[in-house]
């Protein structure tokens, strides 16, 4: 009920600077959600997002100065038009499996409300009256704006390890509620399975996060599974993947997690990064838009990572595709002298982005949770 309030009263923000002609200084969007990302493109190098099933709201940032006279205008398409602008766009940023539906619409002020459900989650969102905006918690979407094409990550260049070890190391950076952070997780997986002790593996952190403090905890606790019991991550992984938030606690119970030592080191980690108090500081915010993720940031900076997921091989930054096959081939690349597993025949079906089970569509393209290049 907290959040749901606060989801609300984020909502009024956003409507009253839209309505009454609150400006701001423009700033630069960004293409990241709570777990729900967008697809809309931009001409400056935005990445493309898909929406995501297992989160709540989409948040993205008001882009520039919006005056109220574009709104007082009696320009009303009806209810028939909003609804079949939100279907599209629903239909274009959801994935296939989803199952969604348009609730309810109705006339609120000067714009419409539409309640929207995805698998069971309800989503409200508003729509301005002439159908050209829709508005949700922190941001406004152009419904008639048209969708670049996705590009890859930047970061991702090589399809093979330069270096070549013995004992490869395989870093992964994700943030933790990005869809396609656990996407390549759900994906690696079995690869992690196959190689066992053969490689050395190390999940990482984006140093910025784009998802909400649900993403920051889930973060530190993660990255404190790994620093305290490095063995149980895994199993920690498959169980919260499943399903995501509010798994935590019965997610380290079944596979094995010492929770008392995990706390401790969150209160610790958040102590030595500041990781909270930087959150609530916008001044140390990028671009005063999403809070900083430190504790790998030398990484970050090294490895030139621009958002997740990112797969440095041997000290190379990789492209691969999210399926267990194409990951086992990467992940091989670095060895000297590659182990009878590298053959293994291991799934060339991406999982699905997000939290749950199933697959990713055929042909969807290997999207990233990142900000545009500065």
């Amino acid at each position: 009920m907290e959040n749901e309030n606060k989801m609300e009263k984020k909502i009024e923000e956003v409507k009253d600077a839209v309505i009454e002609d609150k400006t701001e200084e423009k700033k630069e969007k960004k293409c990241c959600g709570l777990g729900i990302c967008s697809k809309l493109g931009k001409k400056d190098g935005c990445k493309k997002y898909g929406m995501v099933v297992a989160a709540v709201v989409l948040i993205l940032l008001i882009a520039g100065s919006f005056a109220a006279k574009q709104y007082r205008q009696k320009v009303d398409v009806g209810s028939e038009v909003i609804k079949t602008k939100v279907q599209k766009f629903v239909s274009e940023n959801v994935p296939e499996t989803a199952k969604t539906e348009i609730k309810e619409i109705k006339l609120d002020g000067q714009l419409y409300k539409v309640a929207v459900i995805v698998d069971k989650q309800e989503i409200p969102v508003f729509v301005t009256r002439d159908g050209k905006k829709l508005i949700q918690a922190q941001g406004v979407i152009e419904l008639d704006q048209p969708k670049a094409e996705p590009k890859d990550s930047p970061a991702a260049e090589k399809a093979e390890a330069e270096q070549k070890a013995d004992v490869p190391t395989v870093d992964l950076f994700v943030m933790s509620f990005c869809p396609y952070g656990t996407q390549i997780e759900k994906g690696i997986l079995p690869v992690l399975e196959t190689l066992g002790s053969k490689i050395k593996f190390n999940l990482k952190f984006v140093d910025y996060a784009m998802h909400g403090q649900n993403e920051i905890d889930e973060n530190v606790r993660q990255y404190c599974i790994q620093k305290t019991q490095q063995p149980k991550l895994d199993n920690y992984l498959k169980c919260y993947l499943k399903v995501g938030q509010g798994t935590a606690d019965s997610c380290m119970r079944a596979a094995g997690v010492n929770a008392a030592q995990v706390k401790t080191c969150v209160s610790e980690t958040d102590k030595q990064f500041a990781i909270n108090e930087n959150a609530k500081d916008k001044s140390k915010w990028d671009n005063a838009t999403y809070p900083p993720f430190n504790v790998d940031k030398e990484d970050n900076d090294k490895f030139g990572v621009q958002g997740s997921p990112t797969l440095v091989v041997n000290g190379t930054t990789l492209s691969a595709g999210r399926d267990s096959a194409s990951l086992l081939k990467a992940v091989c690349s670095g060895f000297t002298n590659q182990p009878k597993e590298c053959a293994k025949e291991l799934s060339a079906t991406a999982p699905a982005p997000g939290f749950g089970d199933g697959a990713a569509a055929a042909g969807a393209p290997a999207a990233a949770c990142e900000t545009p290049q500065q």
